[in-house]
């Protein structure tokens, strides 16, 4: 298959990095206009309540027109520490937390300028904790309408279903499942979580059908 283009992705959903694993090459792109209201700033986790939302707050410093690449992070508020805050009380009493905070707390303590940098070392610490080393990964270096890749830029929104993939997750014990039943695709540090080392294979069998040929004026330019 060709490589994959996928947007970057805050603690991304489950059918990204099911995507992104069983794929041997991804771009993420860096170079369009950045789209609001995305899991470019935003991931969903499991509470006693239900689906919470945890979005980082940004800048555009060029307004509308400004880059992924070039957006800044807004650390006049404090959202890593209630960000932080928010995964430990959601997952504390998961069987894998306390096996993987240790990697993970120390991203949210530290300061970051842009949102892809923190992004990345988010997504580096995953693929570390998941144990993948096979995945070639790189950022995109300009913007192309019509890449020669399969384009799912914006395949993936909290706010409608997938587009353009069929992507079948099988059901897996959650923390809270008691409370609101299951609650399919979230943030990938939900499985982590609650599976642990299960995790890898599991997104490796996540029955996936991706249409290759995607018409580029779907691509969301905001």
């Amino acid at each position: 298959m060709k490589p994959v283009l996928l947007s970057i992705a805050y603690l991304p959903p489950v059918s990204w990095m099911a995507v992104a694993l069983q794929s041997d090459k991804i771009a993420l792109e860096v170079h369009e206009t950045y789209p609001k209201q995305t899991f470019r700033n935003r991931c969903n986790i499991a509470t006693a309540s239900g689906i919470l939302s945890l979005t980082i707050p940004v800048k555009r410093i060029n307004g509308n027109h400004t880059k992924t690449c070039d957006i800044h992070i807004d650390n006049s508020k404090n959202w890593q520490l209630l960000h932080w805050r928010s995964i430990v009380t959601a997952y504390n009493k998961s069987p894998y937390f306390l096996y993987y905070r240790d990697q993970l707390e120390p991203i949210f303590l530290k300061k970051h300028d842009l949102l892809i940098d923190f992004n990345r070392e988010l997504f580096d610490c995953i693929l570390k904790a998941l144990k993948i080393k096979t995945i070639d990964v790189f950022y995109t270096t300009e913007y192309e309408m019509n890449p020669d890749s399969v384009d799912l830029r914006n395949s993936f929104h909290p706010k409608y279903a997938l587009r353009n993939i069929s992507c079948i997750l099988p059901r897996y014990m959650q923390t809270f499942e008691e409370f609101h039943d299951y609650l399919p695709d979230l943030s990938i540090i939900d499985l982590l979580f609650n599976i642990g080392p299960d995790a890898l294979p599991y997104l490796a069998s996540t029955e996936l059908s991706i249409q290759e040929q995607i018409n580029a004026a779907q691509d969301i330019q905001s």
